[in-house]
């Protein structure tokens, strides 16, 4: 009897455990299809009498990828060189009659981007003949730039044109961490007082460097996009400037009476326009819209390739599985492409604010290795500042857009110090055992001693002198001038190139072009590095922390990055070469 019953209680357990792992499995199995299916779609053939639709409401990315966390809270980008591939067919593309920019108040590209979609719509309307139209029911600065580049701008009439100029602003939360008894040591080289990054958790205000910087590169930036404006609108400049000044064409009305828009009306007057533009269509509801992501522009892979590497996202060590430049991915990459005998050439897309020096390193030397092989030219996007300028510097030839941020040619560490705040909030003390005096001397709970402090301040000193003679001898500049022009400082595209920083100003089209000309060949097709990882993959890889990442933390703090900020001050590598600040405009 004894016996029967401890055979059920076995048997009952195994019986558990065997039905909680077929359920982990088949909920394993049901979680993959379900992702895979949301992320699944069927293309169609385009028809005839299409109209080519930009949706400026959704995030562009330099390439388009699918993530788990863009299926799940659908948050899906687009690849914005899916977008300039789009354009370019479309110019000759029978089918497609128009482009549609729409819903401009929620477009989040940066004014590089912005800028080279101008350039590539201005490029499709003058050799295909084909109209450009905008609408949105209200549009942003940069969304503005954007649909000046239209034959005809449509408003809502309760919409709104926030024609205001361009404003920087920083957040700083030194006065929150000191309510929480949180200190940050904020190392940085004693030239470097425009390396402002980290000044966010030591002060409440901008400092005077950090002020001029901003303001010398938002009026170059405003300068370039100005007079685009003007010529576009038949504005004088004067005039725009006074309208931004007064806010004077804030209202609808105001902005239609100004002649910043052509036709204050909604979305459908904009589709009847189209069928009057279009023969053999008769009515909106015959009207055809296919968006960027469902036009195919794929081109067979065949012959002579140009790599396109794509540095995305902030410099971090190690291997990723989503957007940002990993280390690891990144040598990997730029060593296939380099030693690829069906790569003639290579172009390094840079859009990054910068991030670890460790990665960076690494990275350039990968630069280094591709560039003794075959020509290396960079295209710079939004950003390629800090770490992402160190990882350009040692190009052929750097080509950029005179609205990209780059520069920003220096370093800082960051220590925090959470001690008191354990002790004061919580009652939480530490205690420790060395057996040198300075065992524990990076230890966040107690604040830097005299020689830890005095070790990190020779510690970025010298990298300082690292990466400024990296530039000079990438560039082929003397060190000493570099020093005049580095310091952390940021510039545009514009004043890089007068600085000796950049070659030549244009899109990643020019990059190609020229990394053609340097390799000898006019037929090429691009092939595209990393390879971007399937969902499925990504999934495989995800840890326990990466899963609360992705899909927690979006829910639990949208929008407000300081929780992000805060995130990587804890968990970043101490010794840094990024961008200074996060840019709005």
């Amino acid at each position: 009897m004894k016996n029967n019953f401890f055979k059920m209680v076995l048997a009952s357990g195994l019986g558990v455990l065997l039905a909680s792992v077929v359920f982990s499995i088949l909920s394993g199995i049901m979680m993959v299809l379900f992702v895979l299916s949301l992320g699944s779609s069927t293309e169609k053939p385009v028809k005839k009498h299409s109209v080519l639709t930009i949706d400026l409401s959704k995030p562009f990315t330099e390439r388009e990828t699918t993530t788990v966390e863009s299926l799940l809270f659908d948050q899906k980008t687009v690849g914005f060189n899916t977008i300039l591939a789009a354009i370019d067919k479309a110019a000759t593309d029978k089918k497609i009659e128009g482009i549609y920019l729409k819903d401009g108040l929620a477009y989040s590209a940066g004014w590089a981007t912005t800028q080279e979609l101008r350039n590539a719509l201005a490029k499709f309307k003058e050799e295909s003949g084909k109209f450009v139209y905008a609408y949105s029911d209200s549009y942003s600065q940069k969304s503005y730039y954007l649909a000046t580049v239209a034959d005809r701008i449509f408003l809502n009439p309760s919409g709104m044109v926030e024609f205001t100029g361009i404003a920087a602003e920083a957040m700083f939360i030194k006065d929150m961490l000191d309510k929480l008894d949180v200190k940050v040591d904020l190392i940085r080289p004693n030239s470097n007082a425009f390396k402002s990054a980290g000044e966010m958790y030591t002060m409440n205000k901008m400092s005077e460097a950090n002020r001029e910087q901003i303001r010398t590169y938002i009026k170059s930036i405003w300068n370039e996009v100005l007079p685009q404006m003007s010529e576009a609108r038949d504005i004088p400049v004067d005039s725009l400037n006074y309208l931004a000044d007064n806010l004077s064409a804030f209202m609808a009305d105001d902005a239609f009476n100004a002649g910043l828009v052509d036709e204050l009306g909604f979305e459908n007057d904009v589709k009847e326009l189209m069928v009057e533009q279009i023969d053999k269509v008769k009515s909106v509801s015959k009207l055809n819209f296919v968006s960027v992501s469902n036009y195919p522009t794929d081109k067979k892979m065949s012959g002579k390739k140009i790599a396109v590497v794509y540095a995305e996202g902030e410099v971090q060590t190690g291997k990723g599985y989503d957007v940002g430049v990993y280390s690891t991915n990144m040598v990997k990459a730029l060593d296939e492409a380099a030693n690829d005998d069906d790569v003639q050439a290579i172009v390094l897309r840079v859009n990054s604010p910068g991030g670890a020096v460790l990665a960076s390193e690494a990275i350039t030397d990968a630069v280094v290795r591709a560039k003794e092989k075959k020509p290396l030219i960079v295209s710079m996007g939004d950003l390629a500042a800090s770490a992402g300028y160190e990882i350009s510097c040692y190009a052929d030839y750097i080509v950029a857009q005179p609205t990209t941020i780059t520069g920003s040619i220096g370093v800082f560490a960051m220590l925090p110090e959470i001690g008191t705040m354990l002790k004061n909030k919580i009652g939480l003390t530490f205690d420790t055992v060395n057996t040198n005096r300075n065992s524990s001397a990076l230890s966040v709970m107690r604040p830097l001693s005299t020689e830890s402090r005095a070790l990190m301040q020779k510690n970025v000193e010298d990298f300082y002198k690292v990466f400024i003679g990296r530039v000079a001898e990438g560039r082929g500049l003397d060190v000493n001038y570099v020093d005049s022009i580095a310091r952390g400082r940021v510039w545009t595209g514009r004043d890089a190139l007068a600085l000796g920083l950049v070659d030549t100003l244009g899109g990643i089209d020019v990059a190609l072009a020229i990394a053609a000309e340097r390799a000898g060949i006019t037929k090429y097709s691009v092939k595209v590095y990393p390879e971007a990882p399937s969902t499925l993959m990504e999934m495989f890889n995800m840890t326990d922390e990466d899963a609360r990442a992705k899909v927690l933390l979006p829910t639990q703090y949208g929008k407000y990055r300081f929780f992000s900020d805060i995130e990587k001050l804890c968990d970043s590598d101490p010794l840094q070469a990024r961008l200074p600040y996060y840019i709005n405009m």
